[in-house]
């Protein structure tokens, strides 16, 4: 009869491509800058709401829309350092990155709400931070999965 034991020896870590993940993010940045933009036009433009900035401004408004792409862009990369430590240190990464976007996505939302501007702007700057959540969540997980490998097994 064999003796079974168990190792007490940590379990090798998945292998992280930390450049395929930050050229993920980067090109994370770059939707998501173009995402604030198209939904900056599409809400002044279409929708005639105030996003970010007052009626007056126009269209593209003030600086206000290149400050909000660039706000987006600059989360994007945010959101990828987040990750990149959770990979490092946590146990289960995907999850707790799960969780904090879901809820920094909330704040975002509810942010237009302690303004002062009308209903419409509110709403459709909430479901705009909403629609950003969402993509840079799923696009910085999305590249996480494809940094990692799977650590290697070890023989028996």
């Amino acid at each position: 009869m064999t003796a079974m034991y168990q190792s007490t020896s940590p379990s090798p870590r998945p292998a992280l491509n930390a450049g395929r993940l930050w050229a993920g993010g980067a090109a994370t940045a770059v939707v998501a800058a173009l995402i604030a933009i198209v939904g900056v036009l599409v809400g002044r433009g279409l929708f005639h709401v105030d996003v970010l900035a007052p009626k007056g401004a126009g269209v593209w408004g003030d600086a206000s829309t290149g400050w909000y792409a660039l706000g987006a862009a600059l989360l994007s990369l945010v959101a990828t350092g987040v990750m990149h430590l959770l990979l490092l240190f946590t146990p289960r990464p995907m999850l707790f990155f799960g969780w904090v976007m879901t809820l920094a996505t909330v704040v975002a939302m509810l942010a237009p709400f302690v303004t002062d501007q009308d209903l419409g702007s509110r709403l459709f700057t909430a479901g705009l931070n909403f629609i950003l959540g969402v993509a840079i969540g799923s696009l910085v997980a999305g590249s996480a999965h494809t940094a990692v490998r799977p650590a290697p097994r070890p023989y028996r």
